[in-house]
């Protein structure tokens, strides 16, 4: 062999080598991309079989295990972390920086795709998620854009819902058993709290949020309401409030919500208007007079626990303070 046919057929099968390792690396690589679960789950086996997911918006084919998902409510958020599904992408936490305090050193590493009410398409898109979770009451008008991007699931709505939306999404994950026990826990818990508080439940127990220029008594169907009427704690027997889930009160109403046990929170974005509003109505002499504060029973809690985050581990760490609040052991 002649030392230019040599020389052609040593550069031919470099380059054919090469071609093979650079196959062999991508081959290695693909699915990595901006996925933040750990090494030894980013891959997992996905099977073939092929699940029709009826939701808020119709219905959304979805094949295998969703291993890059974007999220994009706060309580969606929970479910997945509940799920052991650590996502790729979620909106901003409402009062976080970026994440809620209790989620934060479960969000490490996550991109943050927006808010709720706009989350950003274009970044969203960059992510390549397999599944896309939301809510038609944020984000309708851009369902079909989501879709186009990645299948998408959404719920219908959001207030107290936190339970059948998270069986949703845990359907649209390929976890239903995992969900399914994760609710049956939570069941479990809320059953053995009730049974143990005992006469407890008797006393009449007041919500209330403060935010920026207003104050309003949370009911049944919210949050805490939905919570509370699984745990038997019941309201005011003045607090028959009709066709709404909050009773937006002024200063002068405040006796309302005088009761045996009073929970306050704050919803404040940062610029200290909601804190200033709570500061307002805590030191006029109407509150002062309530009987539930003389007998040092008014209690602030976290806005973000008790309602603002409004998933399953809010749920459950609402639940942890109130056996504390309520002297009960777990």
């Amino acid at each position: 062999m002649s030392s230019v046919v040599k020389q052609k057929f040593t550069w031919s099968m470099s380059a054919i080598l090469l071609a093979f390792v650079i196959l062999i690396a991508g081959c290695g690589q693909s699915g990595s991309g901006n996925n933040t679960n750990s090494p030894a789950d980013s891959n997992p086996p996905k099977s073939d079989d092929k699940r029709e997911i009826t939701h808020a918006m119709g219905t959304t084919s979805i094949t295998g295990t969703p291993t890059k998902v974007v999220v994009l409510t706060n309580e969606g958020t929970e479910a997945l972390l509940a799920l052991d599904v650590k996502p790729v992408g979620a909106v901003k936490s409402w009062t976080g920086d970026p994440w809620y305090e209790h989620l934060s050193a479960d969000m490490e590493g996550v991109t943050v795709v927006g808010d709720e009410s706009q989350p950003n398409l274009e970044l969203i898109a960059s992510l390549k998620p397999d599944l896309i979770i939301g809510n038609k009451l944020r984000q309708e008008k851009v369902y079909d854009q989501l879709k186009a991007i990645a299948p998408t699931v959404f719920s219908e709505t959001l207030r107290g819902e936190w339970q059948s939306n998270f069986q949703l999404y845990a359907d649209a994950l390929g976890k239903k058993t995992e969900g399914e026990k994760v609710i049956a826990d939570y069941e479990a818990r809320t059953a053995d709290f009730k049974e143990k508080a005992g006469d407890k439940l008797n006393q009449k127990v007041s919500v209330v949020r403060f935010m920026a220029g207003k104050t309003r008594i949370y009911l049944e169907d919210t949050f805490t309401g939905v919570a509370f009427s699984k745990l038997g704690i019941t309201r005011p027997d003045n607090q028959k409030y009709t066709d709404t889930f909050v009773e937006e009160i002024t200063k002068e109403r405040l006796p309302e919500v005088d009761a045996d046990m009073l929970f306050y929170f704050t919803y404040d974005t940062g610029d200290g208007k909601g804190t200033e509003m709570e500061q307002e109505m805590l030191k006029d002499p109407l509150w002062k007079s309530l009987s539930v504060v003389k007998n040092n029973k008014a209690m602030r809690v976290s806005d973000a626990v008790w309602n603002t985050s409004g998933g399953v581990i809010a749920a459950n760490l609402m639940l942890d303070e109130l056996y504390e609040i309520y002297e009960i052991q777990q």
